[in-house]
């Protein structure tokens, strides 16, 4: 076996790599909750120098020199399966890391710190011209760094490929031509159809009320409460600080009370992710989950799949009625089913269904595909997106707060995320049958409103794994096949054509 004083010195690496993720976790989050808005520079700053010193210590020669040693050990056989995992995982992110500067990364930290704090005045003031220049900076640093992790490959490639390893735009053209060829003749034969009448739907709901029904949904999804939290931001996101920490987000709006709803269910699926990884990964690089795709399909699973299923409505209206009597005591279950699958495009991509959601998704990656390529630059963003909602939505969009400034993501330098929004939920469809073929009844779990039968086979196929299995390896294993949109389109077709008689 590999000499115990380098595994020990290996895990001990590790342990002070996590301290300054959880440190780092610890500022964003307050930041965009409590934090008093001017104390945005010192948070950058903080963040700048935390990120220099997690930079430093992955990348220093005794770490480097350590990392090559075991890797040694590893082709000799002599480490146990979870170190060789954790070596694994650590090694190519040092590789990665060791391409770019520690100013670089110090740097690129507090550049999005400052970059974020902009874009929150930005999206009030509808003023996409102070945060322009941040992407322009944003998006000369993300080529540098990716010319340094690797400069024979189209940059968006390398960042395409960090978000979801194993992705590239040649692949996501492949899955987004085979989406849109569903979703966009749906969109077009529903469009001839009448909408549901669901007045209830803009009933005023207080804060406090939903944030009692809030409370209720997370223990349905299975959070336990006394390792998470709520609380609300502009924009809903979770951060899985620590074991036995996750700290979940939401946007109220008083008089959207399913808004809020979904988004819960949504973020409450990342938290139960990282609620259940294996719990010899803490403080280990394995501590969190595995690709963003993987990511988004256990949060849009949990809103979609199942908070949108017919067979969820039982549960949900019963928590409904409980917390809004007056709004919901006669609405029936068909009718709550029919309101939360409106197929209706809009502007707002986390207010958009389940069908007209990967047409926001593309709006992003054309976009992003055209800055990379240096065919546009910031200032062309706004017309840009007009143009591809156009395209893709049919909708004009009025200004750039319900446009380009509507999302965080590219404040905090996120290019090449956004893709792997639809290719979770397509993970996430495919899931279904996988389960069904292994004695699960998704339907009798969510009418039952006790989804232990799904949780168990999720912590088994996915969330127990964290970070140790890319996205190609858990698909394979626990689908039987690799991935394939076909049972993501498939599901959209059945679902939608049934709700509005095609």
């Amino acid at each position: 076996m590999a000499n115990n004083s380098s595994v020990q010195q290996l895990k001990r690496l590790e342990r002070d790599l996590w301290l300054r993720t959880y440190l780092m976790g610890i500022l964003e989050f307050d930041g965009e909750t409590k934090a008093p808005p001017k104390g945005a520079p010192a948070r950058a700053e903080a963040m700048g120098a935390l990120a220099g010193e997690y930079h430093e210590a992955l990348t220093s020669a005794s770490a480097q020199e350590l990392i090559a040693q075991l890797e040694e050990a590893a082709a000799a056989g002599e480490l146990d399966e979870q170190t060789a995992t954790e070596l694994r995982v650590l090694a190519r992110e040092q590789r990665e890391a060791v391409a770019i500067p520690t100013e670089e990364a110090a740097a690129w930290s507090k550049l999005t710190s400052e970059a974020n704090a902009v874009w929150h005045k930005a999206k009030l003031a509808n003023d996409w011209e102070s945060f322009a220049p941040y992407i322009d900076r944003i998006l000369a640093a993300l080529k540098r760094q990716a010319a340094c992790i690797d400069s024979t490959r189209d940059p968006y490639d390398v960042w395409l490929d960090q978000y979801e390893r194993g992705m590239d735009s040649a692949a996501y053209d492949r899955f987004f031509d085979q989406v849109k060829a569903t979703v966009v003749p749906l969109v077009h034969e529903i469009g001839k159809r009448p909408q549901p009448e669901a007045p209830f739907l803009t009933a005023r709901v207080p804060e406090s009320v939903q944030l009692d029904i809030a409370r209720k949904l997370m223990g349905i999804v299975g959070l336990d409460p006394e390792a998470s939290v709520l609380d609300c931001v502009e924009h809903p996101f979770t951060n899985g600080m620590a074991p036995g920490d996750v700290r979940i987000t939401t946007h109220i709006y008083e008089n959207n009370l399913l808004s809020n709803v979904f988004s819960v269910i949504h973020e409450a699926g990342h938290a139960i992710y990282e609620q259940n990884i294996d719990p010899a990964y803490a403080y280990t690089c394995l501590g969190t989950g595995s690709t963003m795709g993987i990511h988004e399909s256990q949060s849009r699973f949990f809103e979609n799949i199942v908070g949108r299923s017919r067979a969820f409505m039982g549960p949900l209206l019963a928590v409904l009625r409980k917390h809004v009597p007056e709004a919901y005591g006669n609405v029936s279950e068909d009718q709550l089913y029919r309101a939360a699958n409106i197929a209706l495009p809009q502007l707002i991509r986390t207010e958009a269904d389940e069908l007209t959601y990967p047409l926001h998704i593309m709006v992003r990656y054309d976009i992003e595909r055209m800055l990379f390529a240096g065919e546009a630059t910031a200032r062309d963003i706004p017309e840009l997106w007009a143009q591809f909602t156009r395209t893709y939505l049919g909708l004009d969009v009025p200004n750039d707060t319900d446009g380009c400034l509507q999302d965080t993501h590219w404040s905090g330098g996120s290019f090449g995320y956004f893709p792997s929004y639809a290719l979770g939920s397509a993970y996430g469809a495919q899931m279904v049958p996988a389960m069904a073929a292994d004695g699960v009844d998704v339907d009798a779990a969510c009418a039952a409103g006790d989804l232990a039968p799904v949780r168990t086979w999720l912590r088994d196929k996915i969330w127990r794994w964290g970070a140790g299995k890319d996205a190609p390896e858990l698909i394979l294993n626990a689908c039987g096949a690799p991935f394939d949109a076909t049972f993501y389109c498939d599901y959209l077709q059945k679902k939608f054509s049934e709700l509005y008689g095609l």
